[in-house]
């Protein structure tokens, strides 16, 4: 017959045991807070924007599964601020006749990848922009905004830079 184990052994296993579930527990949330993040990067970082090879990736994207609603100028469709029978606005322009450039990338790409869901739009909100998530990578996303900021004028680029730099000041605190 085994003698029984001791209670000091048998409390050091839970401990183990309980330092194992925490460390889980504490990656899981970590992972998941990396997963939740709207940009899909760990590190919320945007990349370089001003890359050429990024610009003209994006380009393409861009005509294959953008222009068709938000023009290939980028002008959106006619009358974009009025909403139709339907209910629902038209694709507004990416230019800077839109608004594209009053938002950060983060959201701008969270819209892109999820659609116009809360938080980037009211419980219940009826629009026609879909979620790209399950048809574009994170990297052809970044690549299309990329393609979008490369056609604003010099004066919108400044402005939305500084938006972004604002936007990442709030972040570091």
């Amino acid at each position: 017959m085994k003698a029984p184990a001791s209670s000091g052994g048998a409390r050091l296993r839970w401990i183990y045991a309980a330092f194992a579930v925490a460390i889980t527990l504490i990656a899981a949330l970590i992972w998941w807070d990396a997963a939740q993040r709207s940009d899909g990067r760990a590190d919320g970082a945007v990349p370089d924007m001003n890359d050429a090879r990024r610009i003209a990736e994006g380009k393409r994207v861009y005509d294959a599964h953008c222009a068709a609603c938000h023009g290939a100028n980028l002008e959106g469709q006619p009358d974009w601020k009025t909403r139709r029978a339907d209910g629902r606005l038209p694709a507004p322009p990416h230019d800077d006749s839109g608004h594209t450039w009053h938002h950060p990338f983060d959201v701008l790409f969270a819209i892109t990848k999820h659609g116009l869901v809360p938080p980037y739009a009211p419980d219940g909100y009826a629009s026609d922009m879909p979620g790209f998530g399950g048809r574009l990578s994170d990297e052809d996303i970044w690549n299309v905004l990329a393609f979008i900021r490369s056609r604003w004028s010099d004066k919108v680029r400044r402005t939305h830079d500084e938006l972004q730099r604002q936007v990442a000041a709030q972040r570091a605190r």
